[in-house]
């Protein structure tokens, strides 16, 4: 009957301890890179949610997605994927940086649509109409907008 105390007494101190290294262990989350949406309430229904520096160039391939970006997506996201208060979110932000939101990411939100988890914009529908090769090119053009803006 020892025995079975001994184990338990060595997992509440091992629980213990683990409890007191992560009050004392500072948050390893690099700075910037809070993956919180930004509070929309204060902007105009269908203005831009954020600002978007454009390239002086896009790739052969981001200019596909951009056609296809503005044929399918600007009505939520908004042109140059700025987003549009009471519509959808802008693409150009954060969270949806390449580690945190891969181009697979992009491909099955169109094709599956999405669960919202990030925004308060409701629930994205699949879009019809699109290959995963457009898709893949839309990608590539929010991509190529988010390094201009210094998301990588």
């Amino acid at each position: 009957m020892s025995r079975h105390y001994w184990i338990i007494g060595m997992i509440a101190i091992a629980g213990g301890g683990a409890l007191v290294w992560r009050s004392v262990t500072p948050d390893q989350t690099p700075a910037g890179h809070s993956m919180t949406s930004t509070d929309t309430s204060g902007i105009a229904e269908g203005a831009a949610l954020v600002e978007v520096g454009l390239p002086d160039e896009l790739s052969p391939q981001a200019q596909i997605g951009e056609r296809a970006f503005e044929a399918k997506c600007s009505t939520c996201h908004g042109t140059n994927a700025a987003g549009l208060a009471g519509k959808g979110p802008p693409l150009v932000h954060r969270i949806y940086e390449p580690n945190h939101h891969s181009d697979m990411a992009f491909v099955l939100a169109a094709k599956n649509g999405v669960r919202s988890h990030h925004w308060t914009f409701g629930n994205m529908p699949p879009v019809d109409g699109l290959t995963d090769g457009e898709v893949k090119a839309i990608a590539t053009y929010v991509r190529e907008l988010q390094k201009e803006n210094g998301i990588h």
